[in-house]
């Protein structure tokens, strides 16, 4: 049976978990995730619920995986973009 190297990777504002595994062929991104350990390291992150993607694209936990795929845990947004956008723009132009 043939294997693939993927990624698992975890950022945080100021840092980022990074963890390299050999898996083999047709293993799923859940998979992936319950076999990097990352849960362990961050207990923080709720696997289950949390979205996940390969190269800053969202994918189901059922994916399969290719060689050289980067997975992403994507942390919960601390606030909406465009509203964050809106009251940047707003208070440079008061202050």
């Amino acid at each position: 049976m043939s294997a693939v190297t993927i990624t698992v990777i975890y950022a945080l504002p100021g840092s980022a978990t990074e963890i390299e595994l050999s898996l083999p062929a047709g293993t799923t991104v859940a998979e992936a995730l319950n076999r990097s350990g990352i849960a362990s390291r961050h207990p923080e992150v709720d696997l289950a619920r949390c979205p996940v993607g390969i190269f800053g694209r969202r994918v189901e936990r059922g994916r399969i995986l290719s060689d050289g795929d980067r997975v992403e845990i994507y942390r919960p947004l601390v606030a909406e973009p465009r509203d964050a956008r809106r009251r940047r723009a707003h208070g440079s132009r008061h202050g």
